[in-house]
């Protein structure tokens, strides 16, 4: 764990460096932030801020995890697979990301890939990495652990499709946790450290170190992306540290309580389904537009309402928090 925790904080500090001149280097690519026309108008203010920072994520939890890693994985490829499976999700989600944000800059303003792709691409890797899980780690092929249960449930072949969906739902719960500054980047910070700690626990240390490489970097990019953000995240970066995220709670067998862990995204993806399946039932079978939420997801709802950025994203950082709080908890009952 000291280690660990080490880790993170030099990750944190290399990162950080590197910040500025990414910024830079953005704006001179013109890689700024496409507003769309239907979001809260308070919101237009961030048009053309650097739009794709999850690269200063990314690109460090890449470079530190393989440095430290490196001999390991070479002298014991099967311990090794605890670093390869998630950091390959890091990588696979980020560049999927990558390609909706260029997209979202060039070829679609504002909008990006179309969903029907993206979803597709999404459950790929995600089903890949799910068949990986089964068959390569640990030996426990198909596990899950439940609260106050204190023994392993084996759900066998099942474990893949719902490995698949978890991976791919955690992807999607982040990106669209990613609409306020500083927002994303601290609630994933919050998971991930939740999940090292449970992962501590365990004795995956290949584990711990990686969630903690990935909270630093978090850490790193939360300078810049603090009110009022001097960058933004992007898909390359949210999606990327979702999809993370369901496989190191896969790893840990603890998934069953990544929704607490997860609270807030969790919340924003039921608003976001509640807003749209609302919106469509009604003027189906109402004739009218009938909607739950002054805008989707739910931070935009508050924002309408009056409150501050800054307040919703502390309160909603709080929220995060207790839910870590609870979802440890939950795992060693």
């Amino acid at each position: 764990m000291a280690f660990a925790l080490t880790l993170g904080g030099v990750t944190f500090l290399l990162a950080v460096i590197w910040g500025s001149p990414l910024i830079e280097l953005m704006r001179r690519l013109k890689l700024g932030k496409q507003i769309r026309i239907e979001g809260p108008k308070t919101h237009f203010s961030k048009m053309g801020t650097p739009a794709m920072g999850g690269v200063l994520i990314i690109g460090w939890v890449v470079l530190v995890t393989i440095l430290v890693n490196s001999v390991r994985i070479f002298r014991n490829l099967e311990i090794a697979e605890s670093v390869i499976i998630p950091l390959g999700v890091l990588i696979s989600y980020s560049i999927l990301g990558g390609i909706d944000d260029y997209q979202g800059f060039k070829r679609r303003p504002g909008i990006g890939m179309l969903a029907r792709y993206k979803i597709i691409y999404q459950l790929a890797i995600a089903l890949f990495a799910a068949i990986l899980l089964y068959w390569r780690v640990n030996d426990q092929h198909g596990w899950m652990a439940i609260p106050t249960v204190p023994f392993l449930v084996d759900i066998g072949i099942w474990y893949v499709p719902i490995a698949a969906f978890i991976i791919t739902a955690s992807a999607n719960a982040v990106n669209l946790t990613d609409g306020l500054d500083g927002l994303a980047g601290i609630i994933a910070a919050t998971a991930f450290a939740a999940y090292s700690i449970i992962a501590f626990l365990q004795d995956q240390q290949f584990l711990v170190t990686f969630a903690f490489v990935v909270v630093g970097a978090c850490f790193a990019f939360l300078w810049y992306n603090a009110h009022p953000a001097q960058m933004f995240m992007g898909d390359v970066g949210s999606q990327a540290l979702g999809g993370a995220l369901g496989t190191v709670a896969l790893m840990t067998n603890q998934w069953l309580i990544l929704p607490v862990i997860a609270l807030v995204p969790l919340a924003t993806t039921l608003s976001t389904m509640l807003q749209v399946g609302s919106a469509v039932l009604s003027r189906r079978f109402l004739g009218r537009d009938i909607r739950p939420f002054k805008m989707a997801p739910l931070h935009n709802h508050f924002v309408l309402l009056g409150w501050s950025e800054t307040q919703i994203v502390q309160r909603w950082w709080l929220i995060g928090i207790l839910g870590a709080m609870v979802g440890i908890a939950l795992a060693l009952i």
